[in-house]
């Protein structure tokens, strides 16, 4: 199938069952006519002039996989809009994909409070409303859409952050996640026989590409939870049946973090797919839970993709095709391999490391209205991932961090000049910086030195009582933990050396503040710093802090 459109309709007559969420269950046929129900309704609305796009704000619920099928089947776009923004940034996304309406429920209804969208209030649709449900059914048992679709149909709008903090919306056609679709099947081997457990959010690439839509093609049900919970993970798992989950690395964790039980092998799954999770966690999922995962290396534009191999090296991401390389970002010059001594640390890190880029044959696709990112991202026919890394004379490679404008926070991408925008609010503050350090189970812990007045002591009670109180912060956006600084270093042109602080990370003289449970920040101390280290040490991720 060349189409998202074509999956969707090649399920018109199929009674297989095909979405379940919570205690509700549709079949393939049932789901169908639902998209084409709303299909129906898009074609009422939609105003021809503009460009078809349709903005979801949704939790995983059954109505989200329904939207996605009314797009595919009118050739519309979905542009999935983060909850977890706030204020002006979410405003800026809206407007930025110019969505014609805005599908979403009313517990985030008050997330656009006070917000110019460019989308007025009567196209903005309440899923768990009356006059929504009424809506709809004066569209119930509308023909199912035959105008054929273009592989080349724009269907969906992604936002991701780069390292400007310009928010990008990435480009994914039809053809493109098809083509995703049918790469998945093979890795996996889902069939009709699956039942593919979806806890990951539905604005994301993980939970669409990896999960929804390779699910669709095979015939397989999809069961949706509506936010992840690493506590009802197995309940969840064994109710449904499921057989198969995508996941990213931190809730793979957050679920090996749970109490173990003696009847944890008791379950029906048999595989997951992911990235970002570290070799002990998928040693101990695989041993815990019986479920064979595997690990990749992507993007949401797939610019670039690098794949694990039987008899990898521990802390490897894998192999790649040949276009991949690691590039100097300087020079464009391909790095030298890395060099390791007998107890595997890096000897060469400032010659080897540098960044991950696929010279050809990449799948990158565009962001929307946003050329200058574009032209950031591939350069000379080559895809620049952004991302830092270094490979061995095998030809493994290995993640070596993201640049310090561009972090990782729980599976997701976070741009740094939006929270230093933010923090610069607070009283007393004179330059700060925001940045990434290592996190001991995946990705990057954000953390913000904060340079004060002269005078001007740095008060914990007031950050806490300030961070929760900034509406556009959202809590992604939250600092793990703050350094006090006299001074930021600086380069010759004023530009903060975030690289330093990177290096430095809490191993300073400078005080540092980490953040509890309960959101308040109590000095981070030696013992604190010991302690991180041993979880460093017990998932073998030490070396990142290298």
């Amino acid at each position: 199938m060349d189409t998202i459109a074509d999956m969707v309709r090649a399920r018109a007559d199929d009674d297989h069952i095909a979405v379940r969420f919570a205690d509700e269950s549709l079949t393939y046929r049932e789901w169908v006519q639902c998209c084409a129900d709303r299909a129906a309704l898009w074609a009422s609305l939609r105003d021809p002039a503009k460009p078809p796009h349709i903005g979801v704000l949704l939790d995983n619920v059954a109505d989200f996989t329904m939207w996605l099928g009314a797009a595919a089947l009118t050739g519309a776009t979905v542009v999935g809009i983060n909850p977890t923004r706030r204020g002006e940034e979410l405003a800026h996304d809206v407007r930025h994909t110019e969505c014609q309406i805005i599908v979403t429920e009313s517990s985030y209804r008050g997330l656009f409070d006070g917000l110019d969208l460019g989308v007025s209030d009567d196209r903005v649709f309440d899923i768990d409303t009356a006059p929504y449900a009424d809506l709809v059914a004066e569209f119930r048992g509308a023909a199912l859409p035959t105008d054929p679709v273009e592989p080349s149909t724009r269907f969906l709008l992604l936002f991701t952050s780069g390292t400007s903090g310009t928010p990008k919306a990435v480009i994914c056609t039809q053809g493109r996640l098809a083509s995703v679709c049918a790469s998945m099947i093979g890795v996996v081997g889902l069939t009709t026989d699956d039942v593919t457990y979806i806890s990951m959010p539905l604005f994301h690439s993980n939970a669409l590409f990896t999960g929804w839509a390779p699910s669709v093609a095979a015939g397989a049900t999809v069961a949706l939870r509506r936010k992840f919970s690493a506590s009802e993970f197995l309940p969840d798992v064994r109710r449904f049946g499921a057989t198969y989950f995508n996941y990213v690395g931190k809730p793979l964790a957050y679920v090996l973090a749970t109490p173990a039980r003696p009847d944890d092998l008791d379950n029906t799954l048999v595989r997951g797919f992911g990235n970002e999770a570290n070799d002990s966690d998928l040693r101990g999922f695989a041993e815990r839970f019986g479920c064979r995962l595997i690990d990749g290396y992507g993007q949401t534009e797939t610019g670039a993709s690098i794949v694990r191999v039987p008899g990898m090296p521990v802390g490897a991401l894998g192999m790649a095709a040949p276009s991949v390389k690691i590039l100097d970002p300087v020079t464009g010059d391909e790095c030298p391999r890395a060099r390791f001594d007998e107890h595997g640390r890096l000897l060469n890190a400032q010659d080897a490391t540098g960044e991950i880029v696929n010279t050809g044959g990449t799948t990158f696709e565009g962001y929307w209205n946003n050329p200058d990112a574009e032209a950031e991202r591939m350069r000379d026919g080559a895809y620049w991932t952004g991302d830092l890394g270094y490979r061995d004379d095998a030809g493994f490679f290995y993640f070596a961090g993201r640049t310090a404008d561009w972090l990782r926070v729980d599976g997701e991408n976070l741009a740094a000049a939006p929270v230093e925008r933010i923090m610069a609010r607070f009283d007393g503050v004179v330059l700060c910086a925001v940045y990434g350090v290592p996190d001991p189970v995946a990705g990057d812990v954000l953390m913000v030195a904060l340079q004060m007045a002269d005078a001007v002591a740095f008060d914990p009670v007031g950050f806490a009582a300030f961070v929760r109180a900034q509406p556009d912060l959202g809590p992604k956006g939250v600092p793990s933990l703050v350094r006090v600084v006299a001074t930021l270093p600086m380069t010759q042109t004023n530009k903060v050396l975030k690289r330093q602080l990177v290096a430095q990370r809490w191993s300073t003289d400078d005080p540092v503040w980490k953040r509890t449970p309960q959101g308040d920040y109590r000095s981070f101390t030696d013992a604190d710093a010991e302690a991180l280290l041993d979880e460093f040490r017990r998932r073998g991720r030490e070396g990142v802090l290298s």
